[in-house]
């Protein structure tokens, strides 16, 4: 790759950033080391250009952290750890899309159960019994606003009424999918004010379009990266 002369500013306006942001990239590695004149300025070039394109693109696909990781293995001239850090990405939203699947299907084999069965209040260790989970978990999710059980007058123990039971069956499924408690609560607010499961495939199809777009832009970043390893050999 030719370089040409560029002044960080520049750099900075062809990407649309501050010059302290592009010289906070150089520090941290996404950019190769910039020579200095004997006045000391810095001299980027075409390659630190396309550095910065590249890094942009990763990590709309991969993540800041991610992407930062290939782009020092990349300047590092180690392209094998690179590619091994692209790969695992994949592999990582791949797994993503199983447990969405997974989830999709859980969904669908309670979507007639979804309302409130009748039956006795559950305690704690009967509820994560039932559930294969530990009474803990049960407990994090209460912390978390998922769940509020009634307390035993005299004793204080938790107890899980049939909409509780019902919450939680429904919390448990959206964490093997791999959903934070941000976008469970959501989930749960629509089932109690429909009593259907129309929020949950809401969540289902939200995780699956933003997975689709996050696929499109690892497509969008490969040849960027392909380019920028292939100069940088």
């Amino acid at each position: 790759m030719r370089d040409k002369p560029l002044r960080p500013v520049d750099l900075a306006r062809d990407a649309g950033l501050s010059v302290q942001q592009v010289r906070n990239y150089e520090a941290a590695g996404i950019l190769p080391a910039a020579p200095r004149s004997p006045a000391g300025y810095r001299g980027y070039g075409e390659r630190h250009l396309a550095a910065l394109h590249t890094y942009r693109a990763l990590a709309a696909a991969h993540g800041t952290g991610t992407a930062r990781d290939i782009m020092r293995a990349a300047n590092a001239g180690d392209t094998p750890r690179a590619l091994r850090l692209v790969d695992a990405s994949h592999a990582v939203l791949h797994d993503q899309r199983l447990a969405t699947d997974a989830a999709s299907e859980a969904l669908e084999s309670i979507a007639g159960t979804v309302a409130v069965e009748p039956g006795p209040p559950l305690l704690v260790g009967e509820l994560a019994h039932r559930l294969g989970i530990r009474p803990s978990a049960l407990r994090v999710w209460e912390q978390a606003g998922l769940l509020a059980p009634d307390r035993e007058p005299g004793t204080g123990h938790r107890r899980y009424g049939p909409t509780q039971v019902r919450d939680a069956r429904i919390v448990h499924l959206l964490r093997q999918g791999g959903y934070l408690f941000a976008r469970i609560r959501p989930v749960l607010d629509g089932l109690h004010r429909t009593g259907s499961p129309d929020a949950l495939r809401a969540v289902v199809a939200e995780r699956r379009a933003a997975q689709d777009t996050r696929t499109l832009a690892m497509l969008e970043a490969a040849p960027l990266l392909h380019a920028y390893l292939m100069a940088v050999r």
